[in-house]
């Protein structure tokens, strides 16, 4: 009886299936505690007390419509008195008509561009402070009170040096600006910080409570649900 031949060889696995094999990657998924599993790039999370750029833009936007209108609208009042003083001089009633159209058109026409010029305004100046804010965060690698008063000095100075007037008046607008920027974000950017510490050591407090509550909810839930299933099966 003649031997068997031999069961030919298995091919050879290849070069990137047998680092794969040899080497797993590292898994990115976070544990049942939260934490990111070793060799993990873990997430990139905003600095402490900081605002977003978009968001902080379009508050300065709505807010300076807001003022800049309510502004318009509060210094059009000694006009309105003039146009009813216009008014109870003519006993003519289209006279009368004609003056209230007037006023109301005038009054709308100035109330809607005080609105879009502060709009404008705020929300340049708001831009550029939080612009300038995560400029210098991204760069020191780092956010505390220097960066506020920093971007605050900056966005200041920046806003001095595009009023109109001559070079010398620009130049010390440019020196008034900076040295009140700093001066007044420096103590405000100390109570914003503070305050976002306080805020976040309250939170990290009240976390383990709110679990202990979440828990007992849900085996408080369990118990009626097994209660309810028992009575069913009754």
């Amino acid at each position: 009886m003649a031997a068997s031949a031999p069961p030919p060889a298995e091919p050879p696995p290849p070069p990137a299936a047998a680092a794969a094999a040899t080497n797993p990657p590292a898994s990115t998924a976070p544990t049942e505690d939260g934490e990111v599993e070793e060799g993990a790039t873990p997430p990139r999370t905003s600095a402490l007390g900081t605002a977003n750029w978009g968001t902080a833009t379009l508050v300065g936007v709505f807010a300076g419509l807001l003022y800049g209108g309510s502004k318009e609208a509060s210094a059009s009042v000694s006009k309105d008195a003039e146009v009813m003083l216009k008014m109870g001089s003519t006993t003519d009633k289209r006279e009368q008509y004609r003056l209230m159209r007037d006023a109301m058109e005038k009054r709308f026409i100035r109330v809607a561009k005080g609105s879009l010029v502060g709009g404008v305004r705020l929300g340049m100046f708001t831009a550029t402070f939080f612009g300038i804010q995560n400029l210098l965060i991204e760069k020191r690698g780092v956010h505390d009170v220097f960066n506020i008063a920093g971007a605050g000095s900056a966005t200041a100075a920046a806003f001095g040096l595009i009023l109109p007037g001559s070079p010398m008046w620009r130049a010390r607008n440019v020196l008034v600006g900076s040295a009140l920027g700093a001066g007044v974000c420096f103590p405000l950017g100390w109570i914003q910080l503070k305050l976002a510490e306080k805020a976040n050591l309250e939170m990290a407090s009240s976390k383990p409570t709110d679990l202990v509550e979440e828990q007992g909810n849900q085996s408080g839930v369990g118990a009626a649900i097994e209660r309810l299933g028992r009575s069913l099966k009754k």
